[in-house]
């Protein structure tokens, strides 16, 4: 008997939970949630399905949309060496990204896009064109966990995104913005940035001769020896003003004119001709890439390594 209560008050438990389990089955935000635990992905639930789209200008100018995040993964390939650290990468992705996002909201040179030219926006090398040149898959995997380790995070200041200018090296110390771009920005500071001994251009020489130099800053007169005059710094320990054959250039412009790798140089002039040994690679101005890498290598993560650079900023996750 005491069988016979249990099983009927089974059945009528069963009878009463067999259509919300059915229910359950059919209704889209369960079926949803089953899904999402199938994939086993690790971006969070609530990033899924914000979904950002960005605009790049293709070489040949055609203009293509991307997602934001999978556009991050070839900038992160084609502007950062893939043996750098994670945290590197990392710092690379959120700098990139918060770059990409004020660009297509700013950019006056190609309104509404970012481009491909890492002399003008962002450098970009797709995963199928990278590995096509020879690259591990593994580099590509390495790109593509920083960028989702970091998804959706943007460098601000005061609410607002940054101009996140990054280079490769700085030759030890970071440039302020107000030396290079004549803007005093309040977070594109000069710092330092050691370890960088190791990157590809910690210093260049080149060499001129007296004619190769004259020409390029439009015709000297008398032996080099007698062309340099009175020169000065900036904080970043780039050359500020420079005066040759009695006129007085700025640093940026004679980067530009004698195709320098970087403001911050010394010069050697003798009858044979003028040698130049510059510091660094780049503007200097934000995060040096090599300067992250050592960071990294010491032990910082990505956002000690973003406040170290962006003074003043904060990290905030932005949504579509």
């Amino acid at each position: 008997m005491k069988r016979f209560w249990l099983e009927a008050a089974l059945a009528a438990a069963l009878g009463a939970l067999l259509p919300w389990i059915l229910f359950s089955l059919t209704d889209p935000a369960v079926q949803g949630a089953l899904s999402a635990q199938s994939e086993g992905t690790s971006q969070p639930a609530a990033t899924r399905q914000e979904i950002v789209k960005v605009r790049v200008l293709l070489p040949d100018g055609q203009a293509q949309e991307m997602d934001l995040e999978d556009y991050l993964v070839g900038v992160v390939l084609g502007e950062m060496p893939a043996d750098f650290e994670l945290e590197a990468l990392k710092a690379q992705s959120v700098v990139a990204r918060t770059f990409a996002l004020r660009a297509q909201e700013q950019n006056s040179k190609h309104p509404g896009m970012v481009c491909t030219d890492a002399a003008c926006c962002q450098a970009y090398c797709a995963p199928a064109d990278y590995l096509a040149q020879g690259g591990e898959e593994s580099a590509v995997e390495k790109a593509t966990a920083a960028v989702q380790a970091t998804w959706g995070q943007v460098l601000c200041y005061q609410g607002e995104l940054i101009e996140a200018t990054y280079f490769s090296c700085s030759g030890g110390r970071t440039e302020d913005a107000l030396a290079v771009w004549g803007a005093d920005v309040p977070y594109l500071r000069s710092t330092d940035s050691p370890g960088e001994e190791g990157a590809a251009h910690y210093t260049d020489q080149v060499f001129f001769t007296p004619e190769e130099f004259s020409q390029a800053l439009g015709g000297l007169t008398g032996s080099p020896e007698t062309w340099f005059g009175a020169v000065s710094y900036t904080a970043g320990g780039g050359v500020e003003e420079m005066a040759i054959g009695g006129r007085t250039y700025r640093g940026t412009e004679l980067r530009r004119l004698l195709g320098l790798r970087s403001t911050a140089f010394t010069v050697e002039a003798g009858a044979a001709g003028i040698w130049i040994t510059t510091h660094g690679f780049g503007h200097r101005v934000g995060m040096s890439q090599y300067g992250a890498d050592a960071m990294a290598a010491a032990g910082a993560d990505y956002a000690s390594i973003l406040a170290h650079y962006y003074q003043g900023t904060t990290l905030e996750t932005r949504k579509a």
